[in-house]
């Protein structure tokens, strides 16, 4: 009820409309008379410009509703007459402008002028500017019903996905309800509780269900991968080195030697093969004991993980379920160049760190000594994002973002000059930059931050000695902005509170990423909001 209340006042603007008085203005242009009718009633005209501008007013197929709710459709009926208004309400504008621009021409006009004194003229041009001020002002007024109705629509398509959501959580409770008194007190509890889509995420983190493994996840940069190197992990509570073996391959496997329990990533890489520092065994990147000094060789193996590397990343599947046969792309966009990979190791959960990565609205008030620095701050931010999907663009800022799962961010943001936001969107912009976040679940309080940098223009920063460490600097800042909020937020939830108590409209990315990830602890067989393949 609430939900169609609010959809009905939303078409108030349209409902409540009455023209104002006429004021009609008269011309006469080689014998035909145009008649130019301004304000909100509309314009009459006979001229050339007629059949382009004839257009119906909407107002008359407006439903009648006075004094009864209106259901869901019929809100969404009036919001589609809403912006038909507007679109009216525009065409007779400019049509308006159109029909004073010939009178300026026709008060210009050579012929004319031999009929007119300067002062006739000078009053009739005087008084035409006065007119087009007032339309051109008209115009700018039209302009903002029609992002006003945009903004309503966006709105009330929420509202309607509420009221889905109400009803179907309604009918779930009448159906496990053991009696009819006990399921219309479900339902009244689902009502009072259900607008404003609270999640539960407080209290100490829970140990990873090992449904979330289930997904290949990146885990580091091949280029920070050489032969003779060893990269260890944490991933999922548990210790894994990766190395490359003799074929040049990457394998994982875990960081523990089985003699003695030494970890393997102090140790060396010997023709492809880890040797632990202690005895000297040495393993291969499917976890085989292949040399044992000293001793005869027994059949010792220890733990791998399936692992590949793909477009410059090294991914692991640390699930139990077989692997799947395709790994995600994360490469940038056409057009862009990597100009930064950047890992961080960090002490908060990895869910909490992607709440903060997939939430904009945050920039101007806590990247105020970075990259958000002298933004204004928006009456407001909206994330625009299909029905069902985990990417959008954010308004009114220039930034399309993703969510991609497992564990992945990816946003391009359209710059106009370093540092500094410009146009309505990122097709609008004349550069950009791309994104990528790999938020890594180490342990249940800390996260494998793999960041990788991308732009579409300035190519000779590469080239730039020591530019990979301005980078970092730069993003160290920027992360150490939202660390210090972060850490508080996972302090207080870790005691009780609730750190998704009242979302809001701009944190609908995030909440989404929260609905998926607990499909996936559940065991849902189709995973909300993505991709059908």
């Amino acid at each position: 009820m609430t939900t169609v209340a609010t959809a009905f006042a939303l078409s108030l603007p349209i409902s409540l409309y009455r023209p104002s008085k006429l004021n009609t203005k008269k011309s006469v242009k080689g014998g035909l008379r145009v008649f130019a009718v301004f304000g909100e009633g509309g314009i009459e005209k006979r001229s050339s410009w007629g059949p382009l501008f004839d257009v119906e007013d909407p107002r008359s197929k407006l439903p009648q509703c006075k004094g009864k709710f209106l259901d869901v459709n019929q809100a969404l009926e009036v919001a589609r007459l809403d912006i038909q208004y507007c679109d009216w309400r525009a065409r007779q504008d400019v049509l308006t402008i159109i029909l004073l621009h010939e009178k300026v021409v026709e008060v210009l006009n050579p012929l004319a002028r031999d009929f007119k004194s300067i002062g006739t003229m000078k009053k009739d041009l005087a008084e035409l500017q006065d007119e087009l001020t007032q339309a051109h002002r008209q115009v700018h007024i039209s302009e903002a019903r029609v992002a006003t109705a945009l903004d309503k629509l966006a709105y009330m398509e929420e509202l309607v996905n509420d009221r889905l959501l109400q009803d179907r959580n309604a009918t779930a409770s009448e159906q496990t309800s053991p009696s009819p008194s006990t399921s219309t007190q479900a339902t009244n509890v689902v009502q009072r509780r259900l607008p404003h889509k609270s999640l539960n995420v407080s209290g100490p983190v829970q140990p990873y269900h090992p449904r979330l493994m289930n997904f290949w996840y990146p885990v580091a940069f091949s280029a920070d991968l050489k032969d003779d190197t060893m990269v260890p992990i944490d991933c999922f509570e548990e210790q894994w080195v990766i190395f490359r073996g003799k074929d040049g391959k990457p394998g994982c496997v875990r960081n523990t030697c089985a003699h003695r329990a030494c970890p393997l990533h102090l140790g060396s890489v010997n023709e492809g093969r880890i040797q632990c520092p202690y005895h000297g065994w040495e393993y291969s990147t499917d976890g085989k004991c292949e040399k044992m000094p000293s001793t005869r060789l027994l059949d010792v193996k220890i733990k791998s993980l399936p692992c590949f590397e793909q477009e410059g990343m090294i991914w692991i599947w640390p699930g139990n379920e077989p692997p799947t046969a395709t790994l995600p792309s994360l490469q940038p966009p056409p057009g862009f160049q990597v100009h930064a990979e950047i890992v961080m190791e960090l002490p908060v959960e990895h869910g909490l760190l992607l709440d903060n990565l997939l939430d904009l609205a945050h920039a101007p008030f806590t990247h105020t000594s970075t990259f958000a620095k002298g933004w204004s701050v928006p009456s407001l931010v909206k994330f625009l994002t299909p029905a069902s999907g985990l990417q959008g663009y954010w308004d009114p800022y220039p930034i399309d973002m993703e969510f991609r799962p497992p564990c992945m961010v990816l946003s391009t943001i359209g710059i106009s000059k370093p540092g500094k936001l410009g146009g309505q969107s990122t097709d609008q912009c004349p550069t950009h930059l791309h994104q990528l976040h790999v938020c890594l679940p180490s342990s249940r309080q800390k996260t494998r931050l793999l960041y990788r940098m991308s732009l579409d223009f300035a190519p000779l920063l590469k080239h730039i000695p020591f530019m990979q460490y301005l980078w970092r600097h730069f993003a160290e800042q920027v992360l150490n902005e939202d660390l210090r909020l972060v850490l508080g937020q996972q302090e207080r939830m870790i005691n009780g509170a609730n750190v998704w108590n009242w979302p809001v409209s701009y944190d609908k990315l995030g909440v989404r990423y929260r609905l998926w990830r607990n499909a996936v602890e559940r065991g849902a067989k189709q995973l909300p909001f993505e991709k059908q393949m």
